[in-house]
């Protein structure tokens, strides 16, 4: 038995961690696994590569599949039949409600959230030419472009980090939108033509945090787990699931959320969107004690303001 850490307890000799066979989720969970190492001297962990769905099916557009379990079931169930112990998301993959069985055991400190533009030419968003093809797998990201730049040829780009920068480099499209928190974790940050201020475009719900998830009621997981949780990035993602699941989406519908915790307050920006470019935005600021409740009221506000009618319309 591996012991130590802050509480001093006593935790299993071994841990399995469930994750995605894809290079940049591989490195995510073996920065965790580094983590735990650094946390409980001793403890042994191991890593199971698990294929989901989502990783499966790359000639459509996620919109196109399903919702947002797409890369999260199967390694839901392999913890449910006890082959992995724990999983490593990245959290915007996760659903706006886990599983009764599931818990989300901790949330490291988040990287960058936001989104990066990474063009053929080094044009910045505003630079790129008139009708130029902009290549995105998101419809939060395809409908903030084309709120910004309605002029711009915004078409569906799927395969993992290295397949769409070679797409780009093809000249298949002559600029791509990533998460920021990507590229930075392969080392590429390099790539990085212009970071898309939230002004420009909202990121997703929880994007650049690591969700590691565990069975829920597993106290010893829970310990083990404790050290890795940071509690601003809990707190933020906290009002941001909350947002989208008040809202209900997924998906299949442009959302996005981005919070900051600072001090005793969070700051939350929200938007709810249409695939032709509407939106409509909203910010609030609220106690850091009640995260969610934040969440849900901006949420009720976009509603109110013309949100309901977008959501309805997809």
């Amino acid at each position: 038995m591996a012991s130590g850490g802050p509480a001093a307890v006593h935790l299993p000799s071994l841990v399995v961690i469930g994750t995605r066979a894809s290079k940049l989720a591989l490195a995510q969970t073996y920065a965790i696994r580094d983590a735990l190492l650094a946390a409980w001297p001793g403890l042994e962990v191991g890593v199971e590569q698990i294929t989901t769905k989502g990783d499966l099916i790359l000639d459509r557009p996620l919109s196109a599949i399903g919702d947002k379990g797409l890369f999260v079931s199967e390694i839901e169930q392999a913890m449910r039949e006890r082959r992995v112990d724990l999983a490593v998301h990245s959290a915007k993959d996760l659903p706006s409600e886990l599983p009764p069985d599931m818990a989300l055991a901790a949330l490291p400190a988040r990287e960058n959230p936001l989104d990066a533009l990474v063009s053929l030419r080094g044009e910045r968003l505003a630079e790129l030419p008139e009708g130029a093809r902009v290549g995105t797998s998101s419809l939060r990201r395809a409908c903030q472009l084309r709120a910004i730049r309605p002029d711009l040829r915004v078409a569906d780009l799927r395969g993992n980090v290295d397949t769409r920068l070679r797409k780009l480099r093809e000249g298949q499209y002559d600029a791509i939108v990533l998460a920021a928190a990507g590229l930075r974790r392969l080392g590429l940050a390099g790539e990085i033509t212009e970071l898309l201020s939230p002004a420009q475009m909202l990121p997703a719900v929880s994007q650049g945090a690591l969700g590691i998830e565990a069975r829920a009621g597993d106290a010893e997981l829970a310990a083990l787990l404790a050290p890795l949780d940071h509690p601003a990035t809990r707190l933020a993602v906290t009002a941001e699931r909350a947002f989208l699941a008040r809202l209900g989406g997924g998906c299949q519908v442009p959302i996005a959320a981005y919070a900051q915790a600072e001090g005793d307050q969070i700051q939350l920006g929200g938007m709810v969107g249409a695939r032709d470019g509407r939106v409509v935005r909203g910010a609030r600021r609220g106690p850091a004690a009640n995260p969610s409740a934040l969440g849900t009221a901006l949420a009720d506000e976009l509603l109110a303001n013309g949100g309901l009618a977008l959501l309805q319309a997809e």
